[in-house]
This record gives structure tokens, sequence and C-alpha cells, in this order.
């Protein structure tokens, strides 16, 4: 898992709806050939900002190669999440934020500990200004230009989303009302997402549920059991005297799950 773990890839920002179209033709049956095509024609005319007008051939082939990796790609160890989530998505389609938000998350880490220390920033404080989350940011990945660039493509994905607002200080944002999640197989899931973007691929339980990358979801409470049960890929040993430790299998099959 460490090459993905060490990267940051995210050039561009990413709109929700964009992962939906990916999504969407994903579940068409599109090949990996179509699914780009038509992804390079549906933004020949979107920018950024969710505007319409003609942008780069170049910033829109890093967002198509995101949108790729991140549904149609990914990596092996991957494909079981992603061809669960998708099951998933077809089946519940209006909570799709949550299943997005996972699976950007597994795939690019990177979006994943923006996240985590801007709900970290955000349980201190009611804003978070972008500076203090670059800065964290920083003392995780080094003082590189590409962290602060690419950081500010994940923070402005994230008011595109909806997880933060722009308050009325530049460059300061607050939180947005919180998308309660009750299906409790999609917060399995959402677990499973931040156990491939960890590179321990485990976490205790309580952590988890409380794991400030989700600081804008509400998620159920739910025992180890009950999430072993549901879950093939995800075992939970227990430590202590309750203490509960949720970690992704060491083999689970690489076949893909049809979601036709």
């Amino acid at each position: 898992m460490g090459k993905r773990h060490e990267a940051i890839g995210i050039k561009q920002a990413i709109r929700l709806e964009w992962m939906q179209k990916a999504a969407n033709l994903l579940l068409a049956g599109l090949d990996a050939k179509a699914v780009r095509q038509e992804l390079h024609k549906f933004l020949a005319e979107r920018k950024g900002d969710g505007s319409e007008g003609k942008r780069s051939d170049q910033t829109r082939t890093f967002v198509v190669n995101n949108l790729m990796k991140i549904w149609v790609s990914p990596e092996p160890e991957l494909i079981p999440f992603r061809d669960a989530s998708l099951a998933f998505l077809r089946e519940h389609p209006s909570m799709g934020l949550a299943v997005h938000w996972g699976m950007v998350s597994a795939v690019y880490p990177f979006w994943f500990n923006v996240a985590r220390q801007t709900g970290r920033l955000l349980a201190l404080q009611d804003q978070v200004t972008q500076t203090q989350i670059i800065n964290r940011l920083k003392e995780q990945y080094g003082d590189r230009q590409t962290v602060s660039r690419y950081a500010r493509f994940v923070i402005r994905s994230f008011v595109s989303w909806g997880a933060l607002k722009d308050s009325e200080a530049k460059g300061c944002y607050e939180k947005s009302a919180l998308v309660n999640v009750v299906d409790l197989d999609l917060a399995i899931l959402m677990f499973e997402s931040a156990l491939h973007a960890t590179p321990e691929a485990k976490e205790a339980l309580g952590l988890l549920l409380n794991n400030p990358a989700f600081f804008s979801f509400r998620l159920p409470v739910m025992t180890g059991d009950y999430v072993s049960q549901r879950s093939e890929r995800i075992e939970v040993l227990r430590y202590g005297l309750d203490d509960e430790l949720v970690k992704l299998k060491a083999i689970y099959s690489n076949e893909r799950v049809s979601v036709t």
C-alpha cells in the first residue's frame, strides 16, 4: 500500500457531480476507453468552480485521470471495495455523497488526510483557515510546494461538495450541516475506506467511529461483531477488556463482484 499513501495525486478540484458521472458511466456498462472518452466530452466545457466555459486540455486531462483512477481503474487491492461501493450506489443513489467520499479517500489518501486535518481543527474551533490545514499537512508530507498547491484543490472540492462553507474572510471556512448516515452497510463501507486510506490498514473501532476525516458526516454506533458479520473484507480483533481493533483482512478475493 506504500506508494498510494505517500502520493498526493489530486491536481485539480474534483466536483461531486463529476464523480457521479464517472460512476454512472461505469454502471451503464461502458468499458474504460469509452468512459474516458465520455468524461472528456462531459468536462470539455465545465470548469472546476462549476461554471461553464472552455478549459485547457491539460487541466481536463488531470481531472479525467483522477476520475478514472477512482472509479474505473483503481489499484487491484481496491477493486473489491470499488465493486461493493458501486453496487451500493446502484441501489441507493441518494446516498452518493458518502459513497464517493469513501472512494476518493481510499484511492487518494491525501484527500483523506486533508479531511482528517480539517476535522481535527474544526473539533477545536468554529472556523478553519486554509493556512492552518496546509501547515498541518506539511508536518506529515514535508514542506513541499505541491502539498500547498494540491491541498487547495482538495479544500475547494470540500466546499463544492458541501462539506465546508466559505466564511466572510477569504481562505477561511466553516463546517456545513452534517450528513446523517443511517444505513449501517454504508457506514461500514466508509470504515473500510478509512482502513484503505491508512497505511497500517487498521484502527480501533472507537476511533474509527469518530474519525475526524468524516467531519462532514454523523455515523451510527455499531459493534465490532456487527461489522465483521456484514463485511467479508474486514475482521475485528479484541484487545484489553472492551476494546476492538478493526482491520482489513490480510487476504481477500480480488475477483470482481458483478454489479449488473
